[in-house]
């Protein structure tokens, strides 16, 4: 199970090795906290009234495209998309949305789905959401509470028998590391690189998120089937984009795996790992609840 706080997340955050396991036989569901409904339209070609007007529903079927590319079982937790607060001083968040409901709240809906699809690795954002936006900080913490909740009787009753998934995994997409190999990758080929000024300007006291990553999944031969899933969300991504400055043949000869540290773990496995399934025994991960 992965969990994300809008739709295009799950394409954009992990989508090979998630097409990976689908293949390889494993059941995946992908949980939307949101429905994406403040997004802004990225993609130039969708910045139509047509397309504003109706944008929750444009979402909503842009990610049952991309959950059908990708292979996996998709539900939405039903909250309110947070928007991202811009400006000095910041706005105050809407009333309503997901980052402003009660904790306990926004975690139920979350161990019922843990209790119902029984995973045993739930893969979710790290402490600062992957990037500060309050809907994804708030993705982490319903993560966190849950995993917690669904394998405690006390807790949450109503929402189904007690299932305590085995693993947690944060994933980290955006490490300095894998973007000096791509900047320097581009640079020798002739090709101009997107990640120079970005690198150049890189803090150096700010953490590289790479140095937490316990476990590296091989899926460079899902990689066409990640972009396609990412191009299903036509108002977020525009084809030209940041996003594909790197070609596939480039991304799986630098850097051919998707990266994740490990939290916590009811199992032993191998250190440093290149499965989130280290550990578990083949027949039981993908074992169906009854």
């Amino acid at each position: 199970m992965t969990v994300h706080a809008h739709p295009d997340d799950e394409s954009s955050k992990g989508a090979a090795t998630t097409a990976k396991y689908v293949a390889d036989g494993h059941e995946v569901m992908v949980v939307t906290c949101t429905g994406g409904e403040a997004g802004s339209i990225l993609n130039p070609a969708m910045d139509r009234p047509e397309i504003i007007a109706d944008i929750p529903n444009v979402r909503r079927k842009e990610m049952a495209r991309a959950a059908e590319i990708l292979g996996v079982e998709h539900r939405w937790l039903g909250f309110v998309d947070s928007g991202l607060p811009e400006g000095d001083p910041k706005p105050p968040l809407p009333e309503g949305c997901f980052a402003l409901v009660d904790l306990e709240e926004a975690t139920a809906p979350l161990v019922k789905l843990i209790r119902e699809f029984r995973p045993h690795v739930f893969v979710t954002y790290d402490e600062n959401g992957g990037y500060p936006h309050p809907d994804h900080i708030k993705c982490h913490e319903i993560s966190m509470a849950a995993f917690d909740a669904a394998g405690d009787p006390d807790r949450f009753p109503g929402t189904g028998d007690p299932w305590q998934p085995l693993k947690l995994y944060y994933s980290h997409g955006f490490s300095k590391a894998r973007l000096v190999a791509f900047d320097k990758a581009l640079t020798e080929r002739g090709i101009e690189s997107p990640y120079k000024e970005w690198l150049d300007n890189w803090p150096a006291d700010r953490p590289d998120p790479g140095d937490r990553v316990t476990t590296r999944v091989e899926c460079a031969d899902y990689f066409d089937v990640r972009d396609k899933a990412l191009l299903a969300h036509e108002t977020q991504i525009d084809p030209t984009s940041r996003w594909f400055f790197v070609p596939t043949d480039i991304q799986r000869a630098v850097w051919p795996t998707e990266d994740y540290e490990l939290v916590r773990s009811f199992v032993d496995g191998p250190k440093p790992e290149d499965d989130l399934f280290a550990g578990i025994d083949a027949r039981v991960a993908v074992r169906r609840a009854g």
